[in-house]
């Protein structure tokens, strides 16, 4: 299969696109915008309290099924083991877990302030999710609670959170452009399950998104600034700005690697898609259409 991008925007659409060649293949028209996620087989694409779910290799613009239970914004949506489950975060302060078999809510953690992003531990066992208090909280997903709470900047809300494909780290960053490294160790051992190593300033303005690569050699960061950075990480956890990616307009809302990590995608204010090359730092691909800001975007590359 051909890799796929979708992007979501403000203008009320849904776009698929060829990667390689830019062209627009399917067109989705929906009513806002917030999140999308995909698998294999499915997308979940949040449009303001309710989520859809499509099949990516169908032509229909018909959802499978829409999931209705947040009273607020969904602002993050992932998928949990091979597509069964879906997991939501909303500014309505909880974070729900769905079974797409029976599509009814099988799990709601109450947060307490709303939620920004969640995201899945690679061991399916946890969930880590960040929010406008401050906080980002693990929780377990046997023993349906929150086991584990950080607060690296008191109050200052925590915009996006991500882990890295082998657990070994945790990246946050906050709406002042700071980054926050923890090391990831096994609850077994003596040390403290999130280990501060590190913290940085990324960008001077808003920080939108954080984004660890699948190979966990690379961070891309985020902003209202334009541009999107490219932080290399040592073994040791110091990250050092490979390339500052350019080309963008206005804020870049959020980011997308390839499966082997040699790509980014981009979705901006300015109505616009971009695909860069790691390797240079340049745009090899621009995805123009939407009328109006892209907001998100998530990559079908067949490898995940």
């Amino acid at each position: 299969m051909s890799v796929i991008l979708v992007t979501g925007s403000y203008d009320h659409e849904i776009r698929f696109w060829e990667a390689w060649s830019g062209i627009c293949s399917r067109t989705i028209a929906r009513s806002g915008e917030s999140g999308v996620s995909n698998t294999k087989r499915l997308l979940a694409a949040a449009i303001h309290k309710k989520v859809y779910i499509y099949e990516i290799t169908s032509s229909s613009s018909t959802p499978l099924t829409c999931l209705d239970a947040h009273t607020n914004n969904v602002t993050s949506v992932s998928f949990h083991s091979e597509g069964k489950w879906l997991v939501t975060g909303s500014e309505d302060g909880t974070i729900r877990i769905w079974d797409l078999r029976s599509t009814q809510v099988h799990r709601t953690y109450d947060n307490g302030a709303p939620v920004n992003d969640v995201c899945v531990h690679p061991n399916q066992g946890e969930l880590i999710s960040c929010d406008q208090a401050g906080c980002i909280k693990q929780w377990d997903l046997s023993e349906n609670l929150c086991s584990h709470e950080l607060t690296p900047a008191g109050d200052v809300p925590i915009r996006s959170v991500s882990l890295a494909s082998d657990g070994s780290c945790l990246v946050a960053g906050n709406n002042k452009g700071k980054c926050y490294v923890w090391k990831i160790n096994e609850e077994k051992s003596d040390l403290p399950r999130y280990q501060a190593v590190t913290k940085f300033s990324a960008h001077k303005k808003y920080l939108t998104r954080v984004l660890l690569s699948p190979d966990v050699k690379y961070l891309a960061t985020c902003s209202a600034d334009t541009t999107v950075k490219i932080w290399s990480i040592s073994q040791n956890y110091e990250f050092r700005q490979e390339k500052v990616l350019q080309g963008h307009q206005r804020w870049v809302w959020d980011c997308a690697f390839s499966a082997d990590s040699a790509y980014l995608v981009t979705a901006s204010s300015d109505h616009t898609a971009r695909l860069w090359e790691m390797a240079s730092g340049e745009t090899v691909r621009q995805y123009n259409g939407h009328h109006k800001a892209a907001v998100c975007c998530a990559l079908h590359d067949g490898a995940g």
